[in-house]
């Protein structure tokens, strides 16, 4: 059975660092109160099979002595040095989800450098460290640590750059967690961009769409901001750290994304609205930009709202339908979608959807098809009429028929070359379309 916990912070803990010298930099670093649930984020879902699990601790102040604290071999057979149901894995089928992820209840002793170790067939597939900081009442004062919590809410339409900004202060790196939208469960959070200004190294596991910001700010100088363009999946909890030696700080940015779509079938339009991170999202609504219109709306799962508009479309029915959301504190996010009437020819429904246009070269291009096609056709007439002509001349001969021009050799050395035809494209009248120039 699944228990509740509270969202990890990461931060920066140099004091707890100090004591560690000599073993490998950790991968993450986790600060939690004592007695408060705690995960320490441990997967790999390419590992499937015989896996085994060591979790080990070496405490504070007993540098490069481990201490086992759980593991789990290929049958499922659990021990270590804690026989507290407080410390366990939290997904006891972790070999076939691949979630080697340790639950536990913290002590204030039980800070220290951890280390997942995963094992088939006694050989090391990987090993991953975090940095455990556990807070107690008495001691946030002194553990150095000035953590500061902004929250904001805030929404746009998808592919639509959005800022995420920092905490307003000037740091030595920054750390970018990201919580997809709608998630469950908070061990899912990812970290996505890492930038350490003094060493000039930069992590960016969403480059496609996420950067850091110029002016005003300025990453070289501590100062710290992020501009993300999303697609409709990439809404959610995004957490901005900032390190400023043993200090540091976070802004939280709750992201819902809007989109718009469109089906069409024998008998009617549909136009879909799509919202993420719902928990935010108090509304949704449909309106026709004539507002007395009523709209048929229904949803067909959460984060979806549609309308239906019958066929043929009408000039009643047409416009602009725009799709609105209203987060928690007030702020408004819409989408339009333009439905035109149908096509006079071919009676089709006509959405407007921005398509890409040709390159002024290509559409010269198309232009020319059909008189380079008309051309090619009387050319080839004009070659069949020629061979044809060459035929009768010979059958002439031949034949010694006096009323044929070409009876007389002479006459068919003075006739011209039947070699390349020239034409000029231009019109000569209502009947003929194209005009053979003189043949040389």
């Amino acid at each position: 059975m699944e228990c509740a916990f509270l969202p990890v912070i990461f931060v920066s803990f140099f004091s707890v660092y100090s004591s560690f010298s000599g073993v490998p930099d950790w991968e993450d670093v986790v600060v939690a109160r004592e007695g408060i649930p705690t995960i320490l984020i441990c997967t790999d879902t390419t590992v499937r099979g015989a896996v085994a699990i060591n979790w080990k601790l070496q405490p504070v102040g007993l540098e490069k002595e481990w201490k086992l604290v759980l593991s789990a071999n290929e049958k499922k057979e659990f021990s270590g040095g804690t026989t507290e149901k407080s410390t366990r894995l939290t997904d006891p089928n972790f070999q076939d989800s691949g979630v080697f992820s340790l639950f536990l209840l913290p002590r204030f002793e039980d800070r220290g450098l951890y280390s997942c170790m995963l094992k088939q067939k006694e050989r090391k597939l990987k090993e991953k460290t975090i940095l455990l900081a556990i807070l107690r009442d008495d001691k946030v004062s002194s553990l150095h640590i000035t953590h500061e919590n902004t929250e904001i809410s805030t929404a746009t339409k998808a592919n639509t750059p959005v800022p995420l900004t920092c905490p307003d202060v000037k740091g030595d790196y920054v750390w970018l967690y990201w919580l997809r939208a709608d998630a469950k469960k908070h061990n899912e959070m990812q970290l996505v961009y890492k930038y350490d200004r003094w060493r000039g190294s930069t992590v960016n596991n969403k480059s496609t769409i996420l950067e850091l910001a110029g002016s005003p700010y300025n990453a070289e100088a501590g100062s710290f901001s992020f501009i993300l363009t999303p697609g409709y999946k990439d809404g959610g909890l995004y957490i901005c750290e900032v390190f400023n030696n043993e200090d540091a700080f976070s802004k939280r940015t709750t992201l819902s994304l809007l989109k718009v779509t469109t089906s069409l079938s024998s008998s009617k339009l549909e136009l879909g609205c799509l919202y993420s991170e719902r928990s935010q999202v108090i509304s949704a609504v449909w309106k026709h930009q004539k507002n007395s219109h009523r709209l048929e709306v229904s949803s067909k799962q959460p984060g979806s709202i549609s309308t239906y508009l019958p066929l043929p479309i009408t000039s009643d029915t047409a416009g602009n339908y725009t799709c609105t959301i209203q987060l928690e504190k007030g702020q408004t996010v819409s989408a339009t979608q333009a439905v035109n009437l149908p096509n006079e020819d071919t009676k089709d429904v006509s959405v407007s959807v921005p398509t890409p246009s040709l390159p002024p070269s290509l559409s010269a291009l198309l232009l020319l098809v059909p008189l380079v096609a008309a051309a090619v056709g009387v050319l080839l007439w004009r070659q069949k009429h020629i061979s044809d002509r060459g035929i009768e001349q010979s059958l002439s001969v031949i034949s010694r028929e006096t009323e044929n021009i070409y009876e007389n050799p002479e006459d068919i050395r003075q006739a011209p070359p039947q070699g390349s035809v020239y034409m000029d494209l231009k019109p000569r009248g209502e009947d003929d379309v194209y005009k053979e120039l003189e043949r040389y």
